[in-house]
């Protein structure tokens, strides 16, 4: 009787110790591509399957150097773009007007970031466009918007036009011919306007949209409203990434006021309360002092 029992203690015990060092099955571990690899995938994505497949030879021929085409081991895809550009590739032309759908993407505070990317399609003509999406999450904020053109936005013009702005795309994915997303690094960003010096004066002239003003030397403003207008003042104050500091409004009609500006002060917008057609006729406004 005993050695059956002593049988069965043993089998327990060998059990328990191959459970004890039976290891756990390991994540698969992420597969490094290949410089080439890179290279060659990002291609694809810009041109599509069909496209892509069509002129391999071609393309393997202008993208011989690959290291030429490789930026902080990242593909550096505006100089593919311009490539394919250059070797006529990349068509981004339509035979008919057609609604896109572009998706830009930053880590930075994203009213700043969204009047980064509105101001710049502006000066690239592209004035009529709907936001339909904004998203934060833990990779950063998401911006996508959809206007109707007879080209899609040339994405060199578009890296040229941010860097004007201190900006800079990282990346940019072709989900087809008229969706697009770009990842935009706006660390070192600026709002592109002539700053407002301490004791000069400038007129604001009739506009469809705020009036934006740089005065991050500036202590305080005095602001005039024309003659001809029924100005309700509505002016915000901003720091340098667009993070709100103040809001100055009066639901009254003005026809002057002086504004200190908080410290941290680099940017002011100017509005009415109600309508920007009641300052049509425009401002003066005059910087005095200095921070």
């Amino acid at each position: 009787m005993v050695k059956p029992l002593f049988f069965i203690l043993c089998l327990s015990v060998l059990y328990l110790q191959a459970q004890t060092y039976t290891l756990e099955p390991s994540e698969p571990k992420e597969i490094e591509l290949s410089h080439e690899e890179k290279l060659g995938n990002k291609i694809q994505s810009l041109l599509g399957e069909n496209t892509y497949a069509r002129h391999i030879k071609f393309i393997n021929i202008i993208f011989s150097d690959t290291p030429e085409f490789i930026l902080n081991n990242r593909v550096d895809v505006a100089n593919v773009i311009q490539t394919l550009k250059d070797n006529g590739l990349l068509d981004l032309f339509f035979k008919k007007p057609q609604e896109m759908h572009l998706t830009f993407q930053s880590s930075g505070y994203p009213l700043f970031f969204v009047k980064i990317m509105s101001d710049t399609l502006q000066s690239m003509g592209y004035y009529r466009f709907i936001t339909d999406r904004a998203k934060q999450d833990e990779s950063g904020f998401f911006w996508t918007i959809r206007l109707t053109s007879e080209y899609a936005i040339d994405p060199v013009l578009l890296k040229k036009a941010l860097q004007k702005r201190g900006c800079d795309i990282v990346d940019i994915d072709r989900e087809s011919q008229t969706k697009w997303s770009y990842h935009v690094d706006i660390k070192n960003a600026y709002l592109m306007l002539n700053e407002l010096r301490p004791y000069t004066e400038r007129v604001l002239k009739k506009s469809l949209y705020e009036h934006w003003l740089n005065v991050k030397s500036t202590k305080s403003l005095v602001l005039w409203s024309l003659k001809g207008n029924n100005w309700y003042p509505y002016v915000s104050f901003y720091d340098k990434e667009l993070h709100l500091l103040k809001v100055f409004k009066r639901d009254k009609r003005t026809k002057k006021i002086t504004l200190k500006l908080p410290e941290d002060t680099s940017y002011v917008k100017i509005a009415d309360l109600y309508s920007l057609k009641n300052i049509k006729q425009g401002l003066r406004v005059q910087a005095k002092g200095t921070r």
